[in-house]
Formats: structure tokens, sequence, C-alpha cells
């Protein structure tokens, strides 16, 4: 359950720091996904946990289910109920494709994450599981089921892993967002403000496909790039890699 203790936020810092907008709280509000502020003289104040709730509804709302359902999810989720029965998801839902070794029983998939507060909840609102049925979850993200997985496989821990994948996930999303934001202004608007000719079309189409596909390039690189500078500036660090 969301809780309003540790206030620090104002709506417009929840906001910007979960990369969404004052009006998309207001209606998390509305709609009760979202729980009320802890209110000091006329201003609200969210909490750390309002902040996680904001990206849990972004991710929901982002594979497609609606607030009714975000809704219904939460409040399972908040009483500890199990997924699949929440979804209403069934055995005949599983693509036909679905590998074996991507379906995990429920409660292996709890075991493998028990040391993490909330972990089967977790994994499921970061994307990387989503439930078959009432017993069985499925990999619905490979990317991000492997690097949860090869780094607890050298023995980092599964909490501070699946934390920086959520944070990680949260920047990710911030990029996107400016591209798409940098599209609009230098790409979609100059287009309906143009006459709109086969060339122009063609022009604006080459604009997103470039937009859609280069970020995601340019950041894998420089994410190498600054882990090997910040790598290079821990001396001791170096020194025992360099003997190794």
């Amino acid at each position: 359950m969301v809780s309003a203790a540790r206030a620090k936020y104002t709506i417009d810092e929840l906001a910007r720091a979960a990369g969404t907008t004052v009006r998309s709280v207001r209606v998390y509000h509305e709609r009760g996904v979202l729980p009320p502020p802890q209110v000091k003289g006329r201003t609200g104040y969210y909490s750390p946990e309002h902040l996680q709730r904001v990206h849990t509804i972004s991710r929901l709302l982002d594979r497609g289910i609606k607030l009714n359902g975000i809704k219904e999810l939460l409040a399972a989720l908040d009483r500890g109920d199990d997924l699949g029965d929440v979804l209403g998801v069934g055995e005949t839902d599983a693509p036909a494709t679905a590998a074996p070794s991507d379906s995990i029983s429920a409660t292996d998939l709890q075991e493998r994450f028990a040391e993490v507060p909330n972990g089967l909840a977790r994994v499921v609102a970061a994307g990387i599981y989503e439930p078959v049925d009432a017993m069985t979850y499925r990999v619905a993200d490979r990317l991000l089921a492997g690097f949860v997985d090869q780094l607890t496989a050298v023995g980092l821990p599964a909490e501070a892993v699946l934390g920086e994948l959520e944070r990680m996930r949260a920047d990710c999303d911030r990029i996107a967002r400016r591209t798409v934001d940098l599209l609009h202004r230098e790409a979609w608007d100059p287009y309906r403000r143009s006459e709109r000719t086969p060339a122009d079309l063609v022009e604006l189409s080459e604009q997103v496909r470039v937009a859609r596909t280069l970020p995601g390039q340019v950041a894998a690189g420089l994410v190498t790039q600054l882990i090997d500078r910040e790598l290079g500036h821990d001396v001791e660090l170096s020194e025992l890699l360099n003997k190794m």
C-alpha cells in the first residue's frame, strides 16, 4: 500500500521525477489509481512510494492496460493476490511460439526474487515477466530478463540489479520522450505547416525512421564509453583489474 509518509514532492516535482505531466497525475487521482498526497497547509506532498506507483502505472499503460484494469491490478498487488487471477489470463492465451524455457512457475519465480521486497510485482511491472495463468509466468522481454539473469549470475544482489534496471528504464523513458518531443517540434509541426507534398512526406518519414533507431544506438555506445571512463577513474579497481 502506498504510504504518505516521507512526503517530499509537490505535484510538479512528482510529475517531473516520473517523466509524466501534472495533468496525468491528476487523472490518476481521479481514477483512483494513485492515493492522495499528504496535505500540509494548502499544498499536497508526495512520497517516494507515490513516485514508484506512478512509474508502475506508466509501465502498465505502456503494456496496453487501461486505467480501470490498472486500478484493479494495483489493488490486487497491494492485497498480495495472484496476477494471473487478476488479469484473467488463461493457458489458452499463451502464444504458440512461446518457448518452454521462457516459462517459469509462479512458485519458482517468487522464490527467485524472495529477497526483493514486492519482488514478483516489481518484475512484472518492469516488463520482465508476465502471467500466463494463475500458476505460470513467462519471460515478457528477453533483453531485460537477460540483464537481470547475467548480473545476478555473477553474484550481484537481485534487489540491487532490479533497482538499477528500474532506474535505467526511467532514464530510457526520458530519452524516448525527449526524442518524440524533438520530432513533434522539428519534424511534425513543420510538416503540418508545409504544403504536404509527397516530398514533404518522404522527408518526414525519413526523419522519423532515423529518430526511432539512432538515439538507442548512440545511448548504448555512450553508456559503454562512460562506464569505462568511470572504471578508469577508480584507481584501486583499475590496478586490480590490470593485474588479472
